[in-house]
């Protein structure tokens, strides 16, 4: 990390240091809402935008020129390794990760073998490269978290119910385990790859992880996400854990490692505040509907989620402003530029106070 980014607002906030104002992101932030995206994305499919670099570039540059966000997330897919190694992932349109063959049995470990970013993911390398010498703000890398992951690769599709992961975990633990010690490295070496060449934060996607009572994830899920967390922080950059749904879930999840807990739009940020140690930050937590909705009812709730989020009192964990979840395809990104200017204001407040 360079010293400039490790200077930055949104660096500064993860570290738990004083900033004037919240930094903020948004999770989906290069995407379809995007009108320059739309122009430059083609017909193809996600993956092989993925896997051309100045393609990848190009989309995940977009919404930091546009809107002025305080961190870039590269423009990749949390599938991206699993299909990389020939697993027999696609990514459709308007469904989600489908996979031709799903995980069933001890027999299926072997297709997951341990992913070589050099070999596998030269693309994602090379896109990585090129944001770094590009950006003037902090990139940040990602990887789904090994629960997520299992899910879509043993139920073959996004799900509902879950109730073939469930299954699985419940009936053949010491497989289960297996699988997820699998996922793991390979959310490690991705993570790894991305950081050593430059990425300077990582948030590891859980979204799925709020399908489990707390029990569960702690006995079945949490393992594995602490052993990602733990090798993310042999180096040296900031980490955030983030789950959709995961209210009951917020204090385990923060004892993975992440110095930042994402929170979606169901937990007032005061709430989660008293969930997490007060040494953890929090990211979110806009109500992703409501800039889809318009600027009517996004400026109030961007008020509130300043408000909830600003308070903790004697501890070091700093606030990002972002949204509950991703930005919807619908939203008119004129909604999210306001949004930016509101956050903006604040810091002008706080110098005149």
């Amino acid at each position: 990390m360079t010293q400039a980014h490790a200077d930055s607002i949104f660096i500064r906030a993860c570290s738990g240091l004083p900033t004037p104002r919240p930094p903020v992101w948004f999770m989906r932030q290069a995407g379809r809402s995007l009108p320059e995206y739309r122009a430059i994305r083609g017909t193809g499919t996600i993956l092989r935008a993925i896997a051309d670099p100045d393609l990848a570039t190009q989309i995940t540059l977009q919404p930091v020129q546009r809107y002025g966000t305080d961190a870039a997330i590269l423009y990749s897919d949390i599938m991206t390794p699993v299909h990389a190694i020939g697993f027999g992932v696609d990514i459709a349109p308007g469904v989600g990760p489908v996979v031709e063959h799903p995980f069933r049995s001890r027999a299926d470990l072997q297709r997951l073998r341990p992913l070589d970013p050099e070999q596998d993911t030269p693309y994602v390398v090379q896109t990585v490269r090129n944001l770094v010498s590009e950006l003037t703000v902090p990139l940040i890398a990602f990887a789904g978290a090994p629960f997520t992951v299992a899910s879509y690769l043993i139920e073959g599709r996004p799900s509902r119910t879950y109730v073939n992961t469930k299954a699985l975990m419940h009936t053949d633990e010491a497989l289960w385990f297996d699988l997820m010690d699998r996922l793991a490295d390979l959310a490690i070496e991705s993570l790894r790859s991305q950081i050593s060449n430059g990425a300077a934060a990582a948030q590891l996607f859980d979204s799925w992880a709020g399908a489990l009572s707390p029990a569960d994830y702690e006995r079945f899920v949490l393992p594995s996400s602490t052993k990602v967390m733990t090798a993310v922080a042999e180096l040296g950059v900031p980490r955030i854990h983030f789950g959709v749904n995961t209210a009951e879930l917020l204090g385990l999840m923060a004892s993975a490692g992440a110095e930042v807990v994402g929170v979606d739009w169901r937990t007032p940020l005061d709430a989660a505040r008293l969930r997490v140690p007060a040494s953890v930050g929090l990211q979110g937590n806009l109500d992703p509907a409501l800039p889809a909705a318009g600027w009517g009812p996004t400026e109030p709730a961007v008020l509130d989620v300043l408000a909830r989020g600003g308070g903790n009192p004697g501890g070091r964990g700093g606030h990002i402003f972002n949204l509950g979840h991703g930005v919807l395809p619908e939203t008119n990104p004129e909604v999210l530029e306001r949004v930016i200017e509101l956050i903006h204001s604040t810091a002008t407040e706080n110098e005149q106070r």
